[in-house]
């Protein structure tokens, strides 16, 4: 059973920029594609980012152009640059293969605030 590790989050001012990492315990690389998600307080999960086994990404709307994602499949691990961060970009950002089969992580928790 794959786990999932994130890790990354902190608190930064409006403007900066993070880092987050995914590291799974076993092989992602049968997965076809793996994304980012994160749930804002009072929210739903909601899907931002996502990377194919081919390297071609996509972006939600609200990330675009501000948010990299990018994997290592030699390390299992799943990235999210983060630059030009807004308030409305805090939350408890997860990874997970798109479409959801492995079970959640603990999360990472981002806050942007002055």
């Amino acid at each position: 059973q794959v786990q999932l590790v994130e890790s990354g989050g902190g608190l930064v001012q409006p403007g900066g920029s993070l880092r987050l990492s995914c590291a799974a315990s076993g092989s992602i690389f049968s997965r076809n594609a793996m994304g980012w998600y994160r749930q804002a307080p009072g929210k739903q999960r909601e899907l931002v980012a996502i990377i194919f086994s081919t390297g071609h990404t996509t972006y939600g709307d609200s990330v675009k152009g501000r948010f990299t994602i990018s994997r290592d499949n030699a390390e299992n691990t799943v990235y999210l640059q983060m630059n030009s961060l807004k308030v409305e970009d805090t939350a408890v950002y997860y990874c997970n293969a798109v479409p959801v089969d492995i079970p959640w992580g603990q999360g990472t928790q981002v806050t942007v605030s002055s």
